[in-house]
C-alpha cells in the first residue's frame, strides 16, 4: 500500500529540470493535488537562510532532491570549483532543513558517476568508495557523495528517512541542448539535427566510440523516484537499512540493466533524427570511463523496471527538442 497521501504537501527541488520536471509530471498524473515548486530566481538554494526559511513557512512532507548543477565532460573540466561548491550547499541546506522541518521522507537524487572509474560491472551499491574517481567529473561526484553521507548519517543520528538514489545516464523532454555543456545524448541530437540542417556531410563524435554507457528516459526515471517514495513502510525501511550491519549505504541504484557503445548510440541518434551522413571519431577528445552499467536488483527486487525502449525514447526527446529549441521564437 502506497504511504504517499494524494494531498501531501511534496516539495521538488530544480522542478524545471530533466528529473525534477518529469518526477512532477509523473506526481500529477498519480492525482498529487500540493506540489510545491520554486524557480532559482524565487529561492537560491545555496543561501541557507532561504532554504530556512521556505522550507519553515512550507513545512513540505515529502522532498525530492532533483536540484543540482550539472553538466557533461567539457563543463565539468571547465567548471570543477562551480560544481563541487554549488552542489554541496543546495544538499546542505536542504538535507538539513529536511531534518530540521520534520520532512517524512527524502529522496536525493545522485549519478552514476559516484561510482571508481574501475568498478566491477555491472555497477552495485556496494562499491561506492571502493576505488578512485574518474578524474573529469570528480568535484561533482565527490559532492554527490557527500549527500549520500548525509543522508545516511543523519539518518543514524536523528532517525530520518532519506533515501538517495543513483540513475544512470538520463535524457528525455527538458533536456539541455547547450552546444558545449549539456550530456551526451542532447549533445548528439543538436549536432544530428544542425548537420541535416546545413546538408554537412559527416558529424564528428567526441572520443573513440568504444566507451559503453547505459541510458534511461526520464519519465522512467521519474516513475522510480515516486515508486519509492511511495512503498510502504517496510521495503522503505529495508532500503534505509538501519537495521542492518552490512555497511550498505540508504541506496538505490535506477538503470535499466543494459548498455551500447557511443558509435551505436551516435548511429541511433542519426537513424532518429533522420541524417544519412557518415560519422567520424575525434581521438583527441576523452572518452571518459569506458563503461558504467548499473546493477539494478535492488530496484527489480522491490518490484520496479523501467518501460520505455531507448527507440521511442529518442524518438520522443527529438520531438521535444524540435517543439522546444528549434520552434522557441
Amino acid at each position: 500500500m502506497s504511504t504517499l497521501p494524494k494531498d501531501a504537501r511534496i516539495y521538488v527541488a530544480g522542478h524545471r529540470g530533466l528529473v525534477g520536471s518529469a518526477i512532477v509530471r509523473n506526481l500529477r498524473a498519480k492525482g498529487c493535488t500540493t506540489i510545491i515548486e520554486r524557480t532559482h530566481a524565487e529561492l537560491d538554494l545555496t543561501d541557507q537562510k532561504a532554504v530556512d526559511a521556505f522550507f519553515a513557512a512550507e513545512k513540505p512532507d515529502y522532498v525530492f532532491l532533483a536540484a543540482a548543477k550539472v553538466g557533461g565532460i567539457h563543463a565539468n573540466n571547465a567548471y570543477p570549483a562551480e560544481f563541487i561548491r554549488d552542489n554541496l550547499a543546495i544538499q546542505t541546506n536542504i538535507i538539513h532543513a529536511a531534518h530540521i522541518h520534520k520532512v517524512q521522507r527524502l529522496l536525493f537524487l545522485g549519478s552514476s558517476c559516484i561510482y571508481p572509474k574501475l568498478a566491477p560491472q555491472p555497477m552495485k551499491e556496494e562499491h561506492l568508495l571502493t576505488g578512485a574517481l574518474e578524474a573529469t567529473n570528480r568535484p561533482y561526484a565527490l559532492a554527490k557523495i557527500a549527500g549520500i553521507e548525509m543522508c545516511w548519517a543523519y539518518n543514524r543520528q536523528y532517525g530520518t528517512q532519506f533515501l538517495a538514489a543513483m540513475p544512470t545516464n538520463l535524457y528525455g523532454p527538458g533536456d539541455n541542448y547547450h552546444p558545449d555543456n549539456s550530456h551526451v545524448i542532447p549533445a548528439l541530437i543538436r549536432k544530428f539535427h544542425e548537420a541535416k540542417a546545413s546538408g554537412a556531410p559527416t558529424v564528428t563524435v567526441w572520443g573513440t566510440g568504444t566507451p559503453r554507457r547505459e541510458f534511461l528516459y526520464s519519465d522512467d526515471m521519474a516513475d522510480a523516484c515516486v515508486y519509492l517514495m511511495s512503498l510502504a513502510e517496510a521495503p522503505y525501511t529495508a532500503l534505509l537499512g538501519q537495521d542492518r550491519n552490512d555497511g550498505l549505504a540508504p541506496l538505490v541504484n535506477i538503470g535499466v540493466g543494459h548498455d551500447l557503445s557511443i558509435r551505436e548510440l551516435a548511429e541511433a541518434v542519426a537513424k532518429t533524427v533522420g541524417f544519412t551522413g557518415s560519422l567520424t571519431f575525434d581521438t583527441t577528445k576523452p572518452d571518459g570511463t569506458m563503461r558504467k552499467l548499473m546493477d539494478v536488483s535492488r530496484m527489480t527486487a522491490i518490484g520496479w523496471q523501467a518501460s520505455t525502449s531507448f527507440e521511442d525514447g529518442l524518438k520522443s526527446a527529438y520531438a521535444d527538442f524540435q517543439a522546444n529549441v528549434i520552434q522557441k521564437p
